[in-house]
């Protein structure tokens, strides 16, 4: 029996089951012994819209090349219900995937060489995808507080583009890995800042559907002065899937035009079968996110209270948004790399901190989109293995 119908849970498939059955990165990585909680997965049963529209395609042998245009309608109808946020879907550019359409995007507005700001701790893979693109990372790092540091993004914006030098800022909206919810305020003074030093602004919102109820999304190109700015985003966080790819491009008002002039050979890398998934995730599986992030809020209570009983020595950021938490290991005794030492002593992966940039040494990321039951028996590992 599926688990979501023996228990009513999404995140409730079986760590024994998972390891059994799912071939992915995340379960191949590390050996049967290991609990992963590290890579950007959920251990969750699939929405059943997606299974649906995935297996009707394949039985029909509907496998050809994907024609794109209901995915941007299915995700602006979305957006318009989620968010309250109003686009042109055709003028839209659909690519593989957000990282994909990052690197075109980073390559189409600044030049080689050129500096692309970003504000770590923040996603490693952006680190990646910049020197895959051949700029200069420029590091305006989050304050104390993990929000955007105004100041600083004011001082490296006014530097990097000395001279007229073309530049971008790559905006992590929600804020991976330390899942703070940007405020509306926070993204308007960003894109005045932008605006003043002649930046463009990058959006990658892939996290947006996982924000908790406790908090509010604001897109990026909902508030005046962002009109310059772009967005990049996917249901392939919130519906867990990675492997269907797709991914969707979206201009702000003056940036049209800039993204018009991508060749047309980017808007043939999403696949079919990511099309129609991602499509039906928009579309019909929005009962499915929301019953997932009450989910993911629960557990975000849960490891809180995990981690203050049973590792004291530990920080935990409680995340406003995503399923990543980002946790301080510093005060544990495990040297200058926690995240591997607890893999060898305690057999739990995490993300090592270091990989996000300045202010990572002494953390890591911990994916809690599991079951209640492996997030117990994790912290339990990781709390015996200090004993």
């Amino acid at each position: 029996m599926p688990p979501t119908e023996r228990s009513g849970r999404i995140l409730d498939v079986p760590l024994a089951e998972l390891h059994r059955d799912r071939t992915s990165v995340k379960w191949r990585v590390h050996g049967d012994g290991v609990i992963p909680m590290w890579i950007a997965e959920m251990d969750c049963s699939p929405c059943p819209a997606v299974v649906e529209a995935v297996t009707a395609a394949v039985s029909r042998g509907d496998t050809g090349y994907a024609m794109t245009q209901e995915y941007a309608d299915a995700f602006a109808g979305f957006a318009a219900d989620e968010w309250n946020w109003t686009f042109d879907a055709a003028a839209t550019t659909r690519v593989a995937d957000v990282l994909t359409g990052v690197t075109h995007l980073l390559r189409l507005l600044t030049d080689a060489g050129g500096p692309i700001v970003v504000s770590p701790p923040v996603y490693n893979a952006f680190y990646e995808v910049i020197e895959a693109c051949d700029r200069e990372v420029v590091e305006a790092p989050l304050g104390a507080d993990l929000r955007l540091d105004l100041d600083a993004l004011a001082d490296t914006f006014a530097r990097v583009t000395r001279g007229g030098v073309r530049a971008a800022y790559l905006l992590s909206n929600p804020h991976n890995p330390t899942g703070t919810v940007h405020t509306p305020a926070e993204l308007q003074a960003l894109a005045a800042l932008a605006d003043e030093h002649g930046v463009r602004v990058v959006a990658d919102e892939i996290h947006g559907p996982l924000v908790m109820p406790t908090s509010t999304f604001t897109p990026y190109l909902t508030l005046p002065g962002t009109e310059r700015g772009v967005t990049v985003t996917s249901a392939s966080k919130a519906w867990n899937l990675a492997g269907l790819k797709a991914a969707i491009i979206v201009p702000g008002a003056d940036a049209v035009d800039d993204v018009a002039g991508l060749h047309e050979f980017v808007t043939f890398g999403a696949s079919q079968l990511g099309v129609i998934a991602q499509t039906a995730a928009f579309r019909d599986g929005r009962d499915w996110l929301h019953r997932l992030v009450g989910e993911l809020d629960e557990n975000r209570t849960l490891l809180a209270e995990l981690v203050a009983a049973r590792l004291p020595g530990a920080q935990l950021v409680v995340p406003e948004a995503t399923y990543l938490a980002w946790v301080d290991l510093g005060g544990l005794g495990l040297g200058t790399d926690p995240a591997g030492e607890l893999t060898r002593r305690a057999g739990v992966a995490l993300s090592a901190g270091p990989i996000f940039g300045s202010g990572g040494e002494g953390f890591a990321r911990l994916n809690f989109a599991t079951s209640p039951e492996v997030l117990r028996t994790a912290i339990e590992r990781i709390a015996r293995s200090l004993e």
